[in-house]
């Protein structure tokens, strides 16, 4: 029997986490204290989304069964099905002395994981288990590991489970009451292992699998009391409009649709808008307003309802619920913005996918029928303009297409589909492939965004080419279309030349390139690739240094480039670690690496330099702020931070504390708070700690740092 949630008597506004509700005054939780909240209330689909507004949205895997839950609808798992929390790798580590809570509701049917974030054999945080006999387990890494209660979960029926630590102690509590404690110190720190619920890893392979329901699921970054748990306990709930249908990001299948929504606990009536615009929805301007309903649905797409013309294929529109209760003053509650799509009147979603390489000589081609489609018409050759023009074709009924003869290899197709919907023919997009021997490989990939300024073009040429034709400029068409004869062709490539040196590129713009086969007696045109360069200047992202040791003229080492006090009485900075790897490969930002730093400022300061070669002129793009992310841990001495530029140029971090935070930080810099430096020629960027040149009694810590960028 599902339970009817309490009559809410005061309502915790989060404004961070997305407007959750507590029904009692005198337990409330801090707003900003939940992580995430997975409510279970989709009652469909593939994803439970995360209630707390913070996007840990959850993946179903192996399919857990939606069913009737403690609060309307929950998740069941029965041998091998699990869930998978995104960006909870990196995101929630509760690593070190981190405080943290657990709170489930578990309809127990075998026992098993109900959360964890580990991975056995390889590297592991922290696992709430229902063991064989009811009884809970809450382990964290660090000795003595496991930590198990007294008290039992019924079996077969709803009981509630919550775990905390607080930095010193950990606790379990069993349906609101204090079941057992133990002392317990720091843990490991895990940023790569991604939270599953439902289930832990065991070497990279889901395990442990749980067995029974379980509904609200909820991680919070604080050790929550006895009397929070037992509020947490009669139910959370958001305010905001949720379960949007269509889905978020789902393909319609008419020109007209039903909009729905399950409404927020507070709601007494829906404000909806609807346009093909996402700012102008998530702002509320122009047409978009659709009117104020009581009703949780409303069709759309049909005469007498909003867009009466019906849907345009092809297009994608977006809407969002504004939750209204005009006796609450936090009315009214904004939902996110969700989106749906029409599916174009022209085939799409081609198999192989457009400007796929080394596509096998036997493939059958295929496409998802365009809106309304009855007969397919395929075109297929080695020249763009041949099936561009292409008529005539025999019409088919299926969306696939197997050519009479095996594809050559060495060769650029393109291929076209002609939808007819009885109506109407509708010409398709060209789409291109390239079977094994053409040329290929390009560097930058096809696609890449976030391309560095100073980016060297390369690619492998034709198997049995004599050279290459290379093309570049900003203008799509006009490298597609360029001959010998146009700006965008840079020259003849002989081979072991395949590469090409643009020069300074500009920042946030896309290129296209495109390399043609030359052979003796014709030159084949190739693909046009293009990449797309960031928006900012890398400084450093940690990702080129290696393990390599001198004498080795490969050796890149990270402690050989940022220069620390390694051998001196004076500076306390040590970077690397003593043993490959050199750099951090698991707590890491962005890429593969991180630098470790640590620092010691007994009676000394502490501090890394280093040289650069490029970039110098930090004006360059018109950058004005300088971005680094940094970590570091609970532990550590709050010793006050600082960057400075060619030795003097210096700029403090605002919060001495700034070292104690273990969640990856951005630390954001106006280049004009470097004072008296030459900011179009900056030789060298030190990172430190304490007050520099003027040693101290201070205390010791482990930093990492990681994507220094100049940005605009």
């Amino acid at each position: 029997m599902t339970t009817t949630r309490k009559q809410f008597t005061a309502c915790i506004i989060f404004i961070i986490t997305g407007l959750l509700c507590t029904s009692h005054s005198n337990g409330q939780v801090d707003p900003k204290s939940i992580v995430g909240v997975w409510l279970f209330d989709e009652a469909s689909g593939n994803i439970a989304r995360d209630n707390s507004g913070h996007g840990y949205d959850a993946d179903l895997k192996d399919n857990p069964a939606w069913v009737e839950g403690k609060f309307r609808h929950a998740l069941e798992f029965q041998g091998g099905s699990y869930l998978e929390i995104r960006n909870s790798g990196q995101n929630l580590p509760f690593g070190g002395s981190d405080p943290f809570s657990i709170t489930a509701w578990v309809r127990n049917q075998g026992g098993g994981t109900v959360i964890g974030k580990f991975n056995g054999g390889i590297i592991g945080a922290y696992i709430l288990v229902i063991n064989d006999d009811g009884t809970v387990t809450f382990h964290r890494e660090v000795d003595p590991w496991t930590f198990t209660g007294n008290k039992a979960l019924p079996d077969n029926d709803f009981g509630h489970v919550a775990v905390t630590y607080d930095g010193a102690e950990m606790k379990i509590y069993i349906n609101g009451e204090f079941d057992s404690r133990q002392d317990r110190g720091p843990q490991n720190t895990d940023t790569v292992t991604p939270v599953l619920i439902g289930a832990r890893f065991t070497n990279n392979a889901p395990s442990d699998f749980f067995n029974g329901v379980l509904d609200e699921v909820a991680l919070f970054n604080v050790a929550l009391t006895e009397e929070q748990i037992r509020d947490v306990m009669d139910g959370l709930s958001s305010p905001k409009a949720s379960n949007p249908n269509p889905e978020d990001g789902a393909l319609t299948t008419d020109t007209w649709t039903t909009l729905s929504w399950s409404p927020g606990d507070s709601a007494v009536s829906h404000d909806v808008y609807m346009g093909d615009n996402f700012d102008d929805v998530s702002d509320g301007l122009g047409d978009t307003f659709q009117g104020n309903q009581m009703e949780t649905s409303l069709i759309v797409g049909f005469p007498g309802f909003p867009f009466p013309d019906g849907l345009v294929p092809g297009k994608t529109y977006y809407w969002r619920i504004d939750e209204v209760n005009d006796a609450d003053p936090n009315s009214p509650w904004k939902s996110n913005v969700w989106s749906f799509s029409v599916p174009p009147k022209t085939a799409y979603f081609p198999d192989p996918m457009d400007g796929a390489e080394f596509v096998d000589l036997d493939a059958t081609l295929g496409w998802t029928p365009g809106f309304g489609a009855r007969l397919h018409t395929v075109y297929l050759g080695d020249s763009f303009e041949d099936v561009n023009n292409a008529t005539g074709g025999i019409p088919q009924a299926f969306a696939t297409y197997t050519p009479a003869s095996p594809l050559e290899s060495e060769k650029v197709y393109y291929w076209r589909v002609d939808e007819f919907d009885i109506a109407e023919t509708h010409k398709g997009n060209i789409w291109s492939f390239t079977t094994p021997g053409a040329v290929g490989n390009p560097q930058p990939d096809n696609g890449v965004v976030d391309a560095q300024i100073l980016t060297i073009l390369s690619w492998t040429p034709a198997d049995t080419a004599a050279s290459s034709d290379l093309y570049f400029g900003t203008d799509a068409d006009a490298v597609k279309n360029a001959t010998a004869a146009s700006p965008e062709y840079i020259g003849n490539k002989a081979l072991a030349s395949e590469s090409y040196d643009p020069g300074k590129l500009t920042l946030d713009m896309t290129y296209h390139w495109r390399v043609d086969a030359v052979y003796p007696d014709k030159t084949a045109k190739g693909l046009v690739w293009s990449f797309e360069t960031a928006g900012f200047i890398l400084v450093d992202d940690f990702e080129s240094y290696n393990d390599i040791d001198p004498p080795d003229p490969n050796s890149n080492r990270i402690f050989d480039k940022w220069l620390d006090g390694f051998g001196t009485t004076t500076n306390g900075a040590l970077v690397g670690n003593d043993l490959p790897p050199y750099a951090e490969q698991t707590i890491v930002h962005g890429g593969a690496q991180s630098m470790p730093y640590f620092y010691d400022n007994n009676n000394k300061t502490s501090e890394a330099t280093l040289t650069l070669v490029y970039p110098r002129d930090w004006t360059e793009g018109g950058t004005t702020k300088l971005s680094l992310w940094f970590r570091g841990a609970s532990g550590n001495a709050a010793d006050r931070m600082f960057v400075a530029l060619d030795g003097t140029a210096l700029v403090y971090h605002a919060d001495d504390a700034a070292t104690q935070t273990s969640r990856w930080t951005e630390w954001i810099i106006d280049l004009t708070e470097f004072a008296g430096a030459d900011l179009t020629n900056v030789n060298s960027i030190s990172i430190g700690f304490g007050t520099k040149n003027s040693p101290a009694a201070g205390g010791t810590g482990t930093m990492y740092f990681d994507d220094i960028r100049l940005v605009r």
